[in-house]
């Protein structure tokens, strides 16, 4: 089917190609005319700007932003809504907050403007490997687009169905799955990042726990000069702990072992910090995200190999990079917040 992209980035690119190479048939449109060419050149249809975007579309237009949750997401789909027509669909497939979702449906519904909230997860191995898609909204709209997030999930690949699902009628076990009405979308995948937060962080304190097994005070008979990278290589197979996570950290030991490489920097992309405010509205405890997300805060202050651990992990699966290095932590911290960074910086998402 047609569909029209806006926003090429390192999501956005990766899942117009993957789309492509699917046959669907894909209009793009970037701020950057340069990129906007690439991606003709690869066999999608180029746009100007977003009236000649719009109007390269066919009835019913289907557009997929995936742009920074914010004020660039909220500039541009007011645009794009003032050229649509009833009936027509939009989608956000960048990190929303969902209580911005629930407002934009209703403001758009007013119009007999469809929309969607699509969570996604994949980072930059989406191309080749699909991404998982937590969808909410317009249920018509989802049905509409259904063929467009078939082909960008993973499908049963290699993952058998869990025990116990074999009669049940789901989407779930191929990657993608409609969640249910306005912000249900990005709420699931929020408070996917938050689990993230609290996962990441606990495979950053056992390893840094192992690094510091050398420790000088310790009794002699006591330290261990242990290989983390082999250790990570060996928890890959067999072991309880075993995630795709755990194999971004093993890539990450075998090509730098002592992580010089990271300043141990943490941003967070915004839906740890949802996460905890929803818990907080709901009268849930959630001590390990709170917690996970507080060490990312004082990580800007501090660094310990836990830090360079999670960063190494979120350059693996995202290509999220470290701020550059400034003469203090409170500088680069100052200029990130001049800059909005630390609100927009994960439009790839966690």
């Amino acid at each position: 089917m047609q569909l029209g992209m806006v926003g090429l980035g390192r999501m956005g690119g990766n899942m117009v190609r993957r789309l492509i190479k699917h046959g669907h048939e894909l209009v793009v449109f970037d701020v950057n005319p340069e990129t906007v060419e690439s991606f003709a050149s690869e066999g999608a249809t180029g746009a100007d700007d977003l009236r000649d975007f719009i109007g390269k579309l066919q009835s019913p237009r289907a557009v997929w932003l995936m742009l920074p949750a914010g004020e660039i997401t909220e500039n541009t789909m007011t645009e794009i809504a003032s050229m649509l027509e009833a009936g027509d669909i939009i989608i956000d497939g960048g990190n929303s907050n969902f209580k911005d979702d629930i407002r934009r449906a209703n403001l758009l519904q007013e119009r007999g403007i469809r929309y969607l909230d699509v969570g996604t997860s994949g980072g930059v191995w989406g191309a080749e490997r699909g991404y998982c898609l937590m969808i909410g909204g317009d249920e018509t709209a989802f049905k509409h687009t259904e063929p467009i997030f078939k082909t960008l999930a993973p499908g049963m690949s290699s993952i058998a169905e869990s025990r116990g699902r074999e009669n049940l009628e789901s989407t779930a076990s191929e990657g993608y799955l409609y969640c249910g009405k306005a912000g249900a979308g990005h709420f699931v995948k929020m408070v996917h990042n938050g689990i993230e937060y609290g996962l990441m962080h606990a495979y950053a304190e056992g390893f840094d726990i192992l690094q510091n097994a050398g420790f000088e005070k310790l009794p002699e008979a006591r330290r261990y000069d242990l290989n983390l990278a082999d250790i990570t290589e060996l928890w890959r197979r067999g072991s309880v702990v075993s995630s795709w996570l755990l194999d971004l950290t093993a890539i990450s030991l075998a090509e730098n072992p002592d992580l010089s490489n990271f300043s141990g920097f943490i941003q967070d992309s915004g839906e740890g910090r949802w996460t905890i405010e929803a818990a907080i509205e709901e009268e849930v405890s959630a001590d390990v995200l709170a917690a996970s997300l507080f060490a990312r805060f004082r990580s800007r202050k501090e660094h310990t190999f836990a830090e360079k651990i999670i960063s190494a992990m979120r350059k693996q699966f995202g290509g999220h990079l470290e701020p550059p290095k400034a003469t203090t932590h409170e500088k680069v911290g100052e200029a990130m917040m001049m800059s909005g960074e630390m609100k927009t910086e994960a439009k790839a998402g966690e």
